[in-house]
């Protein structure tokens, strides 16, 4: 079987620790590399060198689908396989319709990492059922049905961490942007979701199970 060189994107030191030990043992994997923010990542792909990029979603700088559609450009064949602790299919979509190559949570790791790291680098898709068929209806649905459908994906991001209780200038912190640019979003994110208030935002993230899950 070919070696398989892996580079890993994650902040947190025990998390990028669990994955190498749950890749340990399996002689056709090797990982070659470690990131802790986007433009770690960048310069590693830029550089080339390995095969899979295992990416979590929530790194310092740029990170999730943004990052996603940087490597994308920069590396249009790179298998991209996101980690994550969000675990609604909506997020998965976006992230796959962005160029990732497959999604799986934190949670699943230890029982599915290795099949979904050999899966993508044969070029292949790794993704649940429950994501196929939600892509499947986005294709040609109608999104005045889903008013979070229209939010871009920087404000898909900033609305649900406006939901989870995040305030403006606490995300604009996290997420290296102005207050003003977040508030901009709010307001926007506001005007597509059709709600008055942050509670509204609140109500209504969790009538479609879109709190963050940070």
């Amino acid at each position: 079987m070919a070696m398989i060189t892996l580079l890993i994107a994650d902040d947190h030191t025990i998390m990028r620790d669990g994955l190498k030990r749950i890749l340990e043992g399996h002689g056709d994997l090797q990982v070659v590399g470690e990131a802790t923010d986007g433009n770690q990542v960048v310069t590693w792909v830029r550089k080339g060198g390995f095969d899979v990029l295992l990416l979590d979603l929530s790194m310092p700088g740029k990170s999730g689908v943004e990052l996603i559609r940087q490597v994308r450009r920069i590396a249009p064949r790179l298998p991209i396989l996101v980690l994550t602790m969000h675990e609604e299919e909506q997020f998965a979509v976006r992230t796959i319709k962005a160029g990732a190559s497959g999604y799986i949570t934190k949670e699943t790791a230890a029982t599915m990492l290795v099949d979904a790291i050999r899966r993508v680098a044969s070029g292949r898709l790794f993704i649940s059922p429950a994501v196929a068929e939600q892509l499947a209806l986005s294709v040609g649905s109608s999104d005045a049905e889903t008013p979070h459908k229209q939010l871009s994906d920087r404000e898909y991001q900033i609305f649900r961490k406006l939901a989870a209780g995040q305030s403006v200038s606490g995300i604009a912190h996290e997420l290296h942007l102005s207050v003003k640019t977040v508030s901009t979003h709010k307001t926007r994110i506001a005007q597509k979701l059709d709600t008055k208030s942050l509670a509204d935002m609140v109500k209504y993230a969790i009538a479609h199970g879109l709190q963050d899950a940070d």
